[in-house]
């Protein structure tokens, strides 16, 4: 059994997303500081994710693909010591990709629409929970899936109201120098 400790895996995520964000910077020969902050935000945000869905991280070589799904929702969601731990899940699940949900829009346009932004996130879940499959410690549910789209969908809704209502305030402000 090899584990992993998450610092590894954490030096590798940042190695890849420091070197795309290099390679983006020399293809445009431009650096938008503003832009690249909210990359950062995101690359944080995936970070949290990755530390809580692959933390820690062990591989059985004995049991590659020894895997566990489960295909039926909320069959396992109060299957928990005791409802502390359960809620935790639940509510872990869902804040987790409120940011994602948030960012999405804000840093690609093309994610101009509801469905596109809870799409995209639906998919970057399906992707944490495909990974998870060669670990043996690790279980691949559609609970995660449907909370964590569900935190998508919670970070649009706030990424909407935010947006309106400072759409809302711009215009009452142009409205009040007309004057």
């Amino acid at each position: 059994m090899i584990s992993i400790p998450f610092i590894y895996v954490a030096a590798v995520y940042t190695f890849i997303y420091l070197l795309v964000r290099a390679i983006v910077s020399i293809r445009s020969k431009k650096l938008d500081w503003k832009r690249e902050k909210l990359h950062m935000l995101m690359y944080i945000n995936l970070l949290v994710i990755f530390s809580f869905t692959f933390s820690p991280l062990v591989l059985d070589t004995g049991r590659i693909f020894d895997f566990w799904v489960n295909f039926i929702p909320f069959l396992y969601v109060t299957d928990y010591d005791n409802s502390t731990h359960m809620y935790l899940n639940v509510a872990g699940n869902i804040l987790m990709f409120i940011p994602t949900g948030i960012l999405l829009p804000v840093l690609y346009k093309r994610l101009d629409k509801a469905y596109k932004v809870v799409g995209t996130g639906f998919l970057i879940s399906l992707a944490i929970e495909i990974l998870q499959l060669p670990f043996a410690d690790r279980a691949s549910d559609v609970d995660d899936l449907l909370m964590n789209t569900f935190g998508v969908i919670i970070g649009y809704v706030l990424f909407r109201f935010v947006r309106s209502f400072l759409r809302s305030k711009k215009q009452s402000t142009n409205e009040i120098c007309k004057i």
